[in-house]
């Protein structure tokens, strides 16, 4: 039997429910007009040009690893600021916000000696997000605001040796990777999330050890919460990292039922079009996008403006190919206003119909009718 996650049959019964309203209202607004995602958290988390002092606070003050950088960390040492750009994306229109828990896992918290606080990253996350999301309801009487719990690709990858001349090695295996899942989203589960969004995907075997260590969680919870997955093509190849097409990548996750299935990072919005239009024509879900505010310059920023990212998002939604769209890399909350403004006027695309085949994936689709 799977180890409970709640400490009662009462409190399991409490959380199922919640689950149950939070995923009719999802599936309420999907089906109702396009939703809306926000925007970046870390380069937003940027523009404060925090110093370590302020990354470590005071429990972390003697902590023997540098702190700098762990943006992740933040939920429990600088609250305010975190709770702050929620507010902020909620107050631009956005309908769901992520945890900030990119990077929650014992894997990528290695990197600052931060391993034992996972469960405690991810609660707070949740917390301050759901902070966030009641002040909205409640500035604006009969709105529903989410808060889906953020899933990044890890610092490690399971497809690929980190070793160029050692082709079979492997810095991690799967047992490690569903394992560091299975941590966070138990804890993103308990503490109370609407949704989990598995993001930012570069190499399908991670995203399936994390897809493995959801359902793993859900049957010891007894309950489910929406799933959404959203994978990365790295350049104009038009592949993940790890080689495979766009719509490989979605033979290779659709047994997870996802509640949606979209494209983020790396690109900004017009390259993406080709990939967000062939997953709108194969996927029996919802559709999402969420681009970078275009191409990073020289600098490291990124130059598109908030009227050209919602034109390219508005032409997605005028051509019937998203549900939800939003923004990743150099976003901001007038970034998502201009888009939340520029999708509301366009109707949500009709999820099609799927026909029986057998739908096989490796690099490349084979599907079989």
């Amino acid at each position: 039997m799977a180890d409970p996650l709640f400490p009662s049959a009462s409190a399991t019964a409490d959380a199922a429910r919640r689950a149950a309203v939070a995923t009719a209202g999802l599936q309420a607004l999907f089906a109702q007009r396009i939703a809306v995602l926000d925007g970046a958290m870390g380069s937003m988390i940027q523009t404060f040009g925090l110093d370590e002092a302020a990354y470590r606070g005071t429990r972390f003050a003697d902590h023997s690893h540098d702190l700098r950088g762990d943006n992740d960390l933040l939920c429990l040492t600088r609250p305010d600021l975190i709770e702050q750009i929620h507010r902020d994306y909620f107050a631009a229109g956005a309908d769901l916000v992520e945890t900030n828990t990119f990077n929650a896992t014992r894997i990528s918290q290695a990197d600052y000696r931060l391993e034992s606080i996972v469960t405690d990253l991810n609660t707070a996350a949740v917390a301050v997000a759901r902070r966030a999301a009641l002040a909205a309801e409640a500035a604006t009487p009969g709105r529903r605001c989410f808060v889906a719990g953020a899933i990044g690709p890890l610092n490690r990858t399971l497809s690929l040796s980190p070793d160029v001349n050692r082709p079979d090695f492997r810095a991690v295996t799967w047992d490690d990777v569903v394992a560091a899942y299975t941590e966070q989203i138990r804890a993103l589960l308990t503490a109370g999330v609407d949704a989990l969004l598995v993001e930012t995907i570069f190499d399908t075997l991670n995203a399936k050890a994390a897809l493995f260590a959801i359902e793993s969680v859900f049957d010891a919870a007894g309950f489910r919460v929406p799933v959404m997955i959203s994978v990365t093509i790295t350049d104009a190849s038009g592949r993940t990292l790890s080689g495979q097409t766009i719509d490989a990548f979605f033979h290779s996750i659709a047994h997870a039922r996802p509640f949606s299935v979209g494209v983020n990072c790396a690109l900004g919005g017009a390259a993406m079009r080709p990939y967000v239009e062939e997953l709108a024509r194969l996927a029996p879900c919802y559709v999402t996008c969420y681009p970078n505010a275009g191409l990073p310059n020289a600098f490291g920023g990124y130059d598109e403006t908030p009227d050209q990212m919602a034109a390219i998002l508005g032409e997605f939604a005028a051509s019937g190919l998203v549900n939800l769209v939003g923004g990743c890399c150099g976003s901001t909350p007038d970034h998502i206003r201009a888009i939340a403004a520029t999708v509301r006027a366009h109707a949500p695309r009709q999820v099609p119909p799927q026909s029986p085949a057998l739908r096989l994936s490796g690099l490349e689709a084979l599907t079989l009718a």
